[in-house]
């Protein structure tokens, strides 16, 4: 596969997964039925895993590895931070008030991934 498709599989799969967290944190707060509906509980983990995926598959196919290349680490830490923020926010926090504080600051260190993989630097430019 090539560099051009992998990279549009993530970079698609990246927006598809972000919209439907962001989707879910409004349903959430407004305590919409949206969210018990099959489809939400089924279709992050269908997006989440190609987007992972397509993520490792670039990763090998630009030779980048996560333990010596300091921005990959970097996104890779965020998005352990980011899941496991949204499991918070999603699953976890017993009020509402905490879900939308764990909502926000995964929404926060989705965008410092995303600057990441922009500048290729942890610091986002700015070190």
């Amino acid at each position: 596969m090539s560099y051009a498709l992998l990279k549009m599989i993530h970079v698609s799969s990246v927006i598809c997964s972000y919209s439907l967290f962001f989707l879910r944190g409004i349903w959430l707060i407004s305590d919409s039925t949206n969210l018990r509906q099959r489809w939400v509980k089924i279709l992050p983990h269908v997006i989440d895993t190609v987007l992972l995926t397509s993520a490792i598959a670039l990763a090998m196919a630009i030779q980048q590895n996560p333990l010596q290349n300091s921005w990959l680490t970097a996104k890779v830490v965020g998005l352990l931070l980011y899941i496991g923020l949204g499991m918070v926010a999603m699953r976890f926090a017993k009020t509402k008030r905490t879900k939308i504080i764990a909502w926000v600051a995964a929404q926060c260190v989705f965008i410092y991934i995303v600057l990441v993989a922009i500048t290729k630097s942890p610091s986002l430019g700015m070190g």
